[in-house]
């Protein structure tokens, strides 16, 4: 939803309506996981996507169905399907969507969502996905650091959801009426950008800071050299830094997500740095250099006190091995290892595995219990 951003607020501000398809439940293989978003703009225009190309043009007519009667509908899409007519997914999976027109003015929780998402800030959508209460399909609560805007439908649901996210539960989730009907609503977390680091103003940077923002990081490019470290050599890093890399790494906040990059070649500023480094519980820490300069860099940080366990936490020399010269081939080499550590994968080709192509997620709750592409 981030990477939409720009048309959604835009619209929003001419009040145009548009309609938005939201992946709500995924079974087996798929290209995309549950949070996922398909766009229909006012005029026509088709922005995200959420099957790969297979399923892209009957959300397309859907959501213009939509937009039109203002009528949300889910709909189930199998791979299993015996109906040659019927669309399904190419890779073996089922996946369930939600389809629902958005009205600038009169969506509050919607428009709470975007102010939210402009800031950076984290936002969890609530979305009723199926009740016997046709009228309250793709009805919406959104939970955003400072409010709670909208509703599922009713109070007593609205209070379930809270309560569930605050016990961290996400996904297809269940709940019964008064009169014990199950009704189901989806939930789900759009987490702030996570941050990437990168240390020394060097042409690696420059390309590594783009491949950063394309990937979705918040990247922060740092360097004490004031000559070298200015926002026009680095126009895709969100912010520029002049300072002492461990001196501006210690003033932050990290997390579990971010990742932190040396690529300053300088012992004076790589020691200290890595050493704050190694001892945050951060996603991924690399350095650049040489295996020589690898080598006596490890055992420089041994010496400075960074213990054995952080230190093998250490990628460097960084980057897959690639073969690549170029800066940009470089940061590809270490972007590629970014995603790779991040989803626990070992980089190796696809051709040479026999697994899933994509790590499944825990479950939270069971998928909906529905037939095939059943509609409200």
């Amino acid at each position: 939803m981030r990477d939409l951003l720009p048309a959604l607020t835009g619209w929003f501000g001419e009040k145009k309506a548009f309609a938005v398809a939201l992946v709500t439940a995924v079974e087996g293989s798929a290209p995309q996981r549950p949070g996922a978003m398909f766009v229909r703009g006012p005029d026509g225009e088709a922005l995200g996507g959420i099957s790969g190309g297979c399923l892209d043009a009957t959300l397309y007519e859907l959501a213009g169905e939509v937009l039109a009667d203002g009528r949300a509908q889910v709909v189930r899409f199998d791979s299993d399907s015996d109906d040659v007519f019927e669309p399904g997914l190419l890779c073996g999976g089922s996946m369930e969507v939600l389809v629902r027109r958005v009205d600038p003015g009169a969506d509050e929780a919607f428009a709470a969502a975007l102010a939210s998402l402009a800031r950076g800030a984290s936002v969890t959508l609530a979305l009723t996905v199926d009740t016997v209460h046709p009228e309250h399909l793709g009805s919406t609560l959104v939970i955003t650091p400072e409010s709670v805007s909208g509703t599922l439908g009713a109070e007593k649901w609205d209070r379930e959801c809270l309560r569930r996210r605050a016990a961290g539960d996400s996904g297809v989730l269940h709940m019964t009426n008064d009169s014990r009907e199950r009704i189901s609503f989806f939930l789900h977390q759009i987490s702030t950008p996570p941050r990437m680091l990168l240390y020394g103003a060097v042409d690696f940077t420059r390309a590594l800071s783009q491949l950063g923002a394309f990937l979705g990081y918040r990247v922060t490019v740092c360097d004490a050299r004031a000559v070298f470290a200015i926002p026009e050599r680095f126009p895709y890093a969100h912010e520029v830094v002049v300072d002492r890399p461990a001196r501006h790494l210690g003033s932050v906040g990290t997390d579990r997500d971010t990742v932190v990059v040396s690529l300053t070649h300088d012992p004076k500023f790589d020691i200290p740095l890595l050493r704050e480094a190694l001892r945050r519980p951060l996603a991924y820490v690399g350095a650049i250099g040489s295996r020589r300069t690898c080598a006596e860099r490890s055992r420089s940080l041994i010496a400075a006190g960074v213990t054995e366990r952080q230190l093998a936490r250490l990628r460097a020399p960084v980057g897959l091995d690639l073969g690549g010269l170029s800066p940009e081939e470089t940061a590809l080499s270490i972007a590629a290892e970014v995603v790779a550590v991040r989803h626990g994968r070992p980089a190796t080709p696809l051709r040479a595995g026999t697994g899933p192509l994509h790590a499944e997620p825990a479950e939270v709750c069971g998928p909906l219990d529905r037939p095939l592409s059943t509609r409200a």
